[in-house]
């Protein structure tokens, strides 16, 4: 246990080298292209529009609880985009950077915290769209919107664990990576994002609920547009961070545990 704990002090003393090579990738990523950041911005909003052009025009989807379709629809988005960047991005954090890791003294446990910081400058982007959409349909914010930290905590901490157990098993299955991105296809729609719960018969929206990502998903939008507090849910509460807490656990000491053993395969 307190080598596990250890293992987790490291993150917070390479926080440095974490914005260092974080800032290193965003730079690389739009170098040399002639729209340059703008592809911050490009990417989301293409998203969005596609999905609300396809659900919110062609299929007229109507407004939710009283809330344009295309706010409701951004509010979940913005949560699962970043967790599906983050998790995804990972996985392949060990074996994309080989020569770092055959370097003994580097910590190899921060690739994916990296990669999650990364992250965050499209979350950013997801968020100000969000915003700029609720000022155009003359939707209020309230004090409520400070949940915004505690639900993004939440969900990078899902997303670490999930990113730790990953990155540590892909260099010796090398078909991870595409079961991860399988995955994250499948949960985009098996999450109410573009649909909502109450479409399902209520005898298995239960199942549905037991997905940790619901929790984040309605907290955004409770957080943004209906102005609810997370403790008024405070079993599913538990149960996220039941979870949550199990996948840090299990993450961190499978990428502790196999660290040793990854200069071998590579």
């Amino acid at each position: 246990m307190f080598r596990f704990l250890q293992f987790l002090r490291t993150i917070v003393s390479y926080r440095g080298l974490i914005v260092s090579m974080a800032k290193r990738i965003i730079i690389a990523q739009y170098v040399g292209s002639s729209l340059g950041f703008f592809w911050v911005v490009i990417q989301p909003l293409s998203m969005i529009c596609i999905l609300w052009a396809v659900f919110g025009l062609a299929f007229r989807s109507q407004p939710l609880n009283d809330c344009p379709f295309v706010v409701w629809l951004t509010a979940g988005l913005a949560a699962w985009y970043v967790f599906s960047e983050v998790v995804s991005g990972s996985v392949g954090t060990v074996i994309e950077n080989q020569n770092l890791i055959k370097k003994m003294s580097f910590p190899s446990q921060i690739l994916p915290v990296v990669k999650m910081v990364t992250s965050l400058l499209n979350h950013l982007v997801f968020i100000i769209i969000l915003i700029v959409l609720l000022y155009c349909h003359h939707l209020s914010l309230s004090l409520y919107v400070l949940q915004f930290f505690y639900y993004l905590f939440a969900l990078l901490m899902l997303a670490l664990g999930l990113s730790w157990l990953g990155a540590a098993l892909n260099p010796f299955f090398r078909d991870v990576g595409p079961l991860v991105s399988l995955f994250m296809q499948i949960g985009m729609w098996a999450t109410p994002i573009i649909w909502e719960i109450k479409m399902m018969p209520e005898a298995i929206r239960f199942y549905f609920k037991l997905n940790p990502m619901y929790y984040i998903i309605q907290g955004y939008r409770d957080t943004f547009i209906y102005s609810r507090p997370f403790w008024d849910y405070p079993w599913q509460t538990c149960y996220f961070w039941l979870i949550t807490m199990t996948m840090l656990a299990v993450g961190g000491y499978a990428f502790k545990a196999l660290k040793p053993h990854f200069a071998d395969v590579l």
